[in-house]
């Protein structure tokens, strides 16, 4: 690849997935001349999929450069702070992080028709299959409906469940089951106290809670629990709304209000999902064919990074395309500069998960005591975590990656 737009102009990328790394990786290349087709294997958009996000500032960031922070975040709403408790409502401690609580059908939404509106083509409907590289400056996805597409780069934005990585790296580790399931839903109820910008957090005795009420007076709120064995396929889906409300009612019936009054006034979707994370794959790429995101790096959501780093990802990989030669190069560039940071934040998002798992009443004091320690000793790695920031401007530097 030539830093040289017009020498680039005749390339033509094949992003896979149409979540948030897809479009913003696609928005990027469209401004050093690259030209991408983004290819989805849903039939249509399904903006109401997923329920909510934290976006820190290393995301917002990328939007910034991008163009369309307030396009995306005009549908969000500030959290200046976390405030953590334990199941009493005894204060634990806090993090003045600010971050940005949108919806994830909000987020995707706003990028794919901002992508559409600068000219990007987004065809649905097209699930991978499989891709190959046959040489240097070629790469071919074929999809489920017998078609193909030639270009000169594929790049998996397709998720934690990539068949982007299957198809490459067949040997591949699958991603891994932590122990944890999630649930997440919105709510209103009158009685429950405008949050003020703050995001309360809860160490129950049998799980975690979380919850803000926004100034529109929804409550977004979600909650993890332990469960040692993975859900077996759709074991989830299988629950219905009622018995599920009732398990996380029984789960939080020793736990401080509003937890269970937020929990009876639930009456719409409750999402439930194992959370899973992605085991440290030995390389990101191969020939012609890069992964980026969940399907490189997927990680739990205890930290709320897994759409920032994708964003990250998307113009640290915009930036080597630009300055560095040949594919092969660039996308060894991209890994050699994005894993160390990635990897860190997944281990940190595990052993933040850990943390939420219930506990013995003598666990259970122990660690209300060590909190609030451990919470100042975290504010430093947090900090470098949110004030990443990536100069589209400043040239990438080359040098030889292995």
């Amino acid at each position: 690849m030539s830093s040289n737009p017009s020498e680039a102009s005749d390339q033509k990328a094949l992003l896979i997935g149409c979540g948030v790394a897809g479009p913003v990786l696609a928005m990027f290349l469209q401004q050093i001349g690259v030209t991408s087709i983004i290819y989805e294997g849903r039939p249509q958009p399904r903006d109401d999929a997923g329920f909510f996000l934290n976006l820190a500032a290393n995301g917002t960031n990328v939007l910034e450069t991008l163009g369309v922070e307030e396009q995306v975040l005009k549908h969000g709403h500030l959290s200046e702070k976390i405030v953590f408790q334990n199941h009493a409502g005894k204060r634990l401690g806090e993090n003045q992080q600010e971050t940005v609580l949108l919806k994830r059908g909000h987020l995707t939404k706003a990028l794919r028709e901002e992508a559409l509106e600068r000219g990007i083509t987004i065809k649905f409907g097209k699930r991978l299959t499989d891709v190959k590289s046959s040489h240097e400056d070629m790469a071919i996805a074929y999809f489920d409906d017998g078609t193909e597409a030639h270009g000169d780069f594929v790049v998996g934005c397709d998720g934690i469940h990539s068949q982007t990585r299957k198809s490459i790296f067949p040997d591949a580790p699958e991603p891994e089951y932590t122990g944890i399931i999630d649930s997440g839903a919105f709510t209103r109820n009158e009685s429950v106290p405008p949050s003020d910008g703050i995001m309360q957090m809860t160490f129950g005795v049998n799980g975690f809670f979380g919850y803000q009420k926004v100034p529109t007076g929804e409550i977004y709120w979600f909650e993890n629990h332990e469960r040692p064995q993975a859900p077996r396929r759709r074991e989830l889906d299988e629950i219905s709304r009622s018995q599920w409300k009732d398990k996380l009612l029984g789960l939080h019936e020793r736990d401080h209000e509003p937890i269970t009054e937020i929990l009876r006034s639930t009456d719409g979707d409750i999402g439930k999902w194992p959370v899973y994370d992605l085991p440290s794959l030995p390389t990101w790429h191969r020939d012609t064919v890069c992964l980026i995101g969940d399907a490189a790096h997927a990680t739990s959501p205890h930290v709320g990074q897994g759409a920032s780093l994708a964003m990250e990802d998307a113009i640290v990989l915009a930036k080597c395309l630009r300055d560095v030669e040949g594919v092969p190069d660039v996308f060894a560039a991209f890994e050699a500069l994005r894993r160390e940071r990635v990897e860190a934040i997944v281990k940190i998002s595990r052993e933040t998960g850990n943390q939420k798992a219930p506990s013995n009443v003598i666990t259970r004091k122990f660690r209300d005591l060590a909190l609030p320690f451990f919470l100042k000793r975290g504010v430093e790695s947090f900090e470098q975590i949110y004030s990443y920031r990536v100069d589209w401007d400043v040239p990438t530097e080359v040098g030889k990656f292995d």
